[in-house]
C-alpha cells in the first residue's frame, strides 16, 4: 500500500470542514439572493455544509482505501444519487447545481498541493492521486445528474397523471345522473384514461345515465371516434345509458365524412336537452 496515499487521505477528512467552508464561501460569493431567499437559505446552510463536508471526506476515504475502487465508486455514486433528489427537492438548477464540481476540484487540490509540497511527496503519488480523483469526480457529476434528471421526470409524470385525471372528471348532477365534460384533444394516453376512469367513476356514483359532453373538443378523428364508442359499448354492458351533447359543426361534418357508424349513438344538441330527457326516462 502507498502510505503517502494514505496520509493524504487522512489530511483531507481532517480538513474537510475547512475545505467544505472554502468551497461554500467562494461558490456563494457569485451567487445574488434576494432578503427573502437569504433568510431561507440559512435554514439549511448548516446542512449543505454538512453535504460539501461529506462529499470531500469520500476522497480522502478513497485515497486511504485506494486498492479498493468499486467500494470508492460505489461511496460516491450513493452520494450524487442521495444529494442529486436533495438539491432538486430545493429547486436549485442543475446546471447551477453542476458548477459545484469545480470549486471542490480546485480546492481539494490545493490542500493536496500544499501537503505534497509541504512533505515534499513523490511524483508517482501524485499521478496515483489524479487516477483516483479525477474519475471519482466525474462519476459524482454522473450519478448527481441522473438521480436529478430521474427525479425532474418523475415530477412530471406526476403533474401529467394528476393533469390526465382531472381532465376525465365525471360530476354527478342528480341521483344516477351523471356529466363528463371532455375539453381539448383526445391522444390515445387520455383516450385509455377517459375508458378506465369513466367506467370506475360510473361505478362508484352508482350511475345508471351519463352525458359525455364534447362541445370543447376540437378535433375528431377515427381513433377519437372509435374510442367514444368503446366508452359508450362499455357503460352499456354495465347498466349505464349515454348520451352525447355538444358535438360541433365541424365535428360533425368529420365524423360523417369519416363514415363512421352513427346508428348507436344517442346525441342531443345540448346539456339540458340529455338531463331533461333523461329525467323524463327516469320518470316512466
Amino acid at each position: 500500500m502507498n502510505n503517502e496515499l494514505i496520509m493524504l487521505g487522512e489530511m483531507i477528512i481532517k480538513k474537510k470542514h475547512v475545505i467544505a467552508h472554502t468551497v461554500h464561501t467562494d461558490r456563494m460569493a457569485g451567487i445574488t439572493m434576494t432578503e427573502q431567499e437569504k433568510r431561507e437559505f440559512r435554514l439549511i446552510e448548516a446542512h449543505i455544509l454538512d453535504i460539501r463536508a461529506n462529499f470531500i471526506s469520500l476522497f480522502g476515504e478513497a485515497l486511504i482505501e485506494h486498492t479498493d475502487n468499486e467500494k470508492a465508486n460505489e461511496k460516491i455514486f450513493n452520494w450524487g444519487m442521495e444529494t442529486g433528489e436533495y438539491f432538486y427537492t430545493l429547486g436549485a438548477p442543475l446546471d447551477e447545481a453542476l458548477k459545484d464540481t469545480s470549486y471542490y476540484r480546485t480546492y481539494i487540490w490545493k490542500a493536496i498541493e500544499n501537503e505534497v509540497k509541504e512533505k515534499n511527496l513523490s511524483a508517482s503519488t501524485v499521478f496515483d492521486i489524479i487516477h483516483i480523483i479525477d474519475p471519482l469526480l466525474d462519476q459524482a457529476v454522473y450519478s448527481f445528474s441522473l438521480t436529478y434528471v430521474k427525479s425532474y421526470q418523475k415530477t412530471l409524470e406526476n403533474a401529467k397523471s394528476a393533469f390526465m385525471e382531472l381532465s376525465v372528471p365525471v360530476i354527478p348532477l342528480t341521483k344516477g345522473i351523471g356529466v363528463l365534460p371532455l375539453i381539448g384533444n383526445l391522444d390515445t394516453e387520455r383516450a385509455q384514461l377517459l375508458m378506465e376512469e369513466t367506467l370506475s367513476r360510473s361505478n362508484v356514483l352508482k350511475l345508471s345515465h351519463l352525458i359525455i359532453d364534447v362541445s370543447g373538443v376540437l378535433l375528431v378523428d377515427t381513433i377519437v371516434a372509435d374510442q367514444l364508442f368503446k366508452v359508450i359499448d362499455a357503460l352499456s354492458l354495465t347498466g349505464v345509458e349515454t348520451i352525447i351533447t355538444g358535438i360541433r359543426p365541424e365535428v360533425a361534418q368529420t365524423m360523417v365524412s369519416l363514415e363512421i357508424n352513427l346508428t348507436k349513438l344517442n346525441s342531443k344538441a345540448s346539456l339540458q336537452q340529455a338531463f331533461n330527457e333523461f329525467q323524463l326516462l327516469k320518470k316512466l
